[in-house]
This record gives structure tokens, C-alpha cells and sequence, in this order.
């Protein structure tokens, strides 16, 4: 099992995400501004530490970021110089309220180029969950949704798309970091197909890949 930092740990979707990584038996700290709030957040889920930004980052296998676009920039530059050779997962998607449902990428072309010029060219950068629902992620219940992982570093996308299935999710390898703007993008659509079809957080399945991992 990894050792995994989750920071921003207690908003909706790094709580959704660690609640997951927690079921699977990861050793989950959840990362906040606040070390309480993190407390508070650590002691539901049942994970194995709490702590500030920096120090929940520190010494771990994967460190997962999950905040706002507008607090991405900040976030990483708390925990670039404490996360060392771990894989790094950004799930950065750049809405800019109040037009959440119109695809606004950033001038660098995504939010996860933006993130590597935070994090700097040695860090082992990967984005992911960009397309799958926080208030699903934070249940029990199996989810009818692919979550697309990218990344320059193969083995690093790996590891991520290997932490999926124990999280009751199918992880699928979407290529270079590069293409992660597809599925920043997407997320807009999602948005509004959510608002125009009533539905209760639509997400995206890929057919017809007859080798990739079984769908949990």
C-alpha cells in the first residue's frame, strides 16, 4: 500500500478522494491550510495523519492536489520543495466562475502546463479525476465513469492509473501531459450536460478497449 498525501483534503473532491483511498487501505494524510480542518477530515475517513500543506507532503509516495484553479498556483509552490521524488497528481480543472460551463483554458494551453511551471521540469507530474464527481467519489456506491491519467512520465502514469480500480474506478492511460487540456475542457461540457439533462454528475466511458483494466 502507498503512502499518500491528499492536499486539499478536506474540499470536495480531495475529501471524495481520500475517502477512496482510505476504503482501499492506503496510508492517506489529508492536507489543508488548517491543520484542524484536516483533523476534522482525517478522524471521519479514518486516515492516518493530518497536517498543513508542507508537512503533509513530506516523505510521501504520491501527493494528490486537489484545489480551486484560482488556489493552484499557491498550493504548489507550498509543497515544491517537500515533495521530492514522489509522484505529484494535479486535479486542477480551470473553471473561471461565473461562466463554469464555457471551456476557458488558461494562455499556457492547461492548467497542467501551468502546474509544471510551478513544480518545476524534474518533478514527477501527473493530472488526473478531472471528469468524475466529488459527491460520487465521497460515497460507497461503484461509479459509471473513467478517469483519464496523464503524464511525460510513464511509470509515474502508471502508478496512478494502477491506484483506480481499488478505488472503485477504471484508470486509463490518456498519453503526454500535454493532452490533459481534453480533459480540462471536458469538464465544462460535463457541467452543462449536467444542467441541461438533469443529470446527477455525468461522466464520460471509453468502449471497445479490449485490453485495458475491467471495469470494477
Amino acid at each position: 500500500m502507498a503512502s499518500i498525501a491528499v492536499i486539499g483534503g478536506t474540499g470536495a473532491l480531495g475529501k471524495g478522494i481520500a475517502r477512496r483511498l482510505v476504503a482501499a487501505g492506503h496510508q492517506v494524510t489529508i492536507g489543508s491550510r488548517s491543520a484542524d480542518k484536516a483533523q476534522v477530515t482525517a478522524e471521519e475517513l479514518g486516515a492516518a495523519g493530518f497536517a498543513a500543506n508542507a508537512d503533509a507532503a513530506e516523505g510521501k509516495d504520491v501527493v494528490i492536489v486537489a484545489v480551486p484553479f484560482a488556489s493552484q498556483g499557491a498550493t504548489l509552490g507550498e509543497i515544491r520543495d517537500c515533495v521530492g521524488q514522489a509522484v505529484v497528481v494535479d486535479t486542477t480543472v480551470p473553471l473561471v466562475p461565473p461562466k463554469v460551463m464555457r471551456v476557458q483554458l488558461p494562455a499556457e494551453g492547461s492548467a497542467a502546463l501551468q502546474a509544471r511551471e510551478h513544480l518545476g521540469p524534474d518533478a514527477r507530474l501527473v493530472t488526473a479525476f478531472h471528469n468524475v464527481s466529488a459527491h460520487h467519489l465521497d460515497s460507497d456506491h461503484a461509479i459509471d465513469c473513467d478517469v483519464l491519467v496523464f503524464s511525460d512520465d510513464i511509470e509515474a502514469r502508471k502508478t496512478v492509473v494502477d491506484l483506480c480500480p481499488g478505488m472503485g474506478i477504471r484508470g486509463l492511460s490518456g498519453g503526454a501531459l500535454a493532452n490533459s487540456a481534453a480533459a480540462e475542457a471536458l469538464t465544462s461540457i460535463l457541467i452543462y450536460m449536467n444542467k441541461t439533462y438533469n443529470a446527477d454528475g455525468a461522466g464520460i466511458r471509453f468502449t471497445n478497449l479490449t485490453e485495458a483494466p475491467a471495469i470494477p
